[in-house]
């Protein structure tokens, strides 16, 4: 016999409910709505590759659908669909070869590396916006999910938190050391005058 779930409540009161009555297909159908295109997300702040971001988020759905009869309550839906999610590219950022760190690259003094040039060999926005990606890409790994979430995917802090799974305090402090590492990358590069960053904030 199914054990009964917990009352829903929230945003997710819906699929719940559908559960709770054994009818799992209309649920995931509701559940691909509301969030394929967060696990997707979530899975390219993780991987930073699109192309693995959007196999590991197909596979991290298809888990799910043959995990939503097991699905108890305990935790939020959301929460229960990231930890599957982060699973998944836990999976997959294990199987890739260790990448070269910041600091490596810093020491080196390279420019060939980042693909970076003075600011003023770039005028265009988009060439600007490509920049800023690659330098946060250069971040230990937390530091560039939490910062492509909250900024790039414009997510709250709550929200980066529970797609992580991590407290929010958390989620602060990694944005405290995150934007403090990339300001002096940029410092470093020649790349920190406020003009040249102006025009992607319109």
């Amino acid at each position: 016999m199914r054990q009964a779930l917990p009352a829903p409540s929230g945003r997710d009161q819906d699929i719940v409910e559908l559960l709770q009555q054994g009818r799992p297909e209309p649920a995931f159908t509701a559940l691909l709505e509301r969030y394929e295109g967060k696990v997707y997300r979530l899975c390219c702040a993780l991987l930073g590759e699109h192309a693995q971001a959007q196999d590991a988020a197909q596979d991290s759905l298809v888990r799910v659908w043959r995990a939503l009869g097991r699905y108890d309550g305990r935790a939020s839906l959301s929460s229960w669909i990231y930890a599957i999610t982060r699973n998944r590219c836990l999976t997959a950022l294990s199987r890739r070869r260790p990448t070269d760190s910041l600091e490596a690259l810093l020491q080196e003094g390279d420019e060939a590396h980042l693909g970076l040039a003075h600011a003023s060999d770039a005028a265009d926005p988009d060439e600007r916006s490509r920049r800023l990606l690659e330098l946060v890409d250069l971040l230990p790994e937390r530091s560039r999910q939490v910062l492509r979430l909250y900024y790039f995917e414009e997510r709250s802090v709550a929200e980066v938190a529970a797609m992580l799974g991590c407290p929010q305090g958390t989620v602060k402090t990694t944005l405290f050391r995150a934007r403090a590492a990339l300001s002096g990358l940029l410092e470093r590069r020649g790349l920190a005058d406020p003009t040249y960053w102006r025009e992607l904030e319109t």
